[in-house]
């Protein structure tokens, strides 16, 4: 799948969301935004809030309810949505010592750890982290024209001074969960002949 075709994709599975993702995202911000009153504020709650943006947004991709709560679904994995926001945080940085291309890279690595979460409250921070690096081996290019696709968006919420964000954060958000869960439902590989003949 192209990245036009993730784009469609969410873009239906939205249908009949829209409000309810807009309103999980202004809040989001709203809380985020109002945490940076306390140094560590936002430190504490932005993992557990993306982890539970990731839940919303993968319910709208595999078409069952969304709701305004699902942003505080990940507060019931609090500790591992803020070790792995911490650990995220801590290796981007260290490899973007090295270059700026470096860290962009593994940025993609560890992109799919929140979904990897989404999916499994069970797996530890470090371990989805991983998975994630396993998961995007092949595939971080593919994210990253996704990802890319979407700058004409960004580029016209500048010309409405941000506020045309409240439509692309959602859809953009929406659009990396098709793609995760893509890669989740990827067909195996087919047997060679000779497997097929035994």
């Amino acid at each position: 799948m192209r990245a036009k075709d993730f784009r469609k994709q969410a873009w239906q599975n939205l249908s009949g969301k829209w409000g309810t993702m807009i309103a999980i995202y202004l809040l989001y911000v709203v809380i985020i935004s109002a945490s940076c009153i306390v140094a560590v504020g936002p430190l504490l709650l932005a993992g557990s809030l993306t982890l539970g943006f990731s839940i919303a947004s993968l319910n709208a991709v595999r078409k069952q309810n969304v709701e305004v709560s699902n942003l505080f679904d990940g507060f019931k994995n609090f500790a591992n949505a803020l070790l792995g926001y911490i650990l995220q945080a801590i290796f981007i940085f260290l490899w973007s010592l090295l270059f700026f291309i470096p860290g962009l890279v593994k940025s993609y690595s560890y992109s799919m750890m929140y979904y990897i979460m989404a999916d499994d409250p069970t797996i530890s921070a470090n371990d989805a982290i991983t998975k994630s690096r396993q998961m995007m081996n092949g595939n971080k290019w593919r994210l990253f024209c996704l990802d890319f696709s979407f700058i004409g968006w960004y580029l016209l919420s500048t010309l409405t001074l941000g506020l045309l964000l409240i439509i692309v954060v959602p859809y953009h958000q929406t659009a990396r969960a098709e793609f995760y869960d893509s890669l989740v439902h990827k067909p195996a590989p087919e047997q060679n002949l000779l497997e097929n003949s035994l």
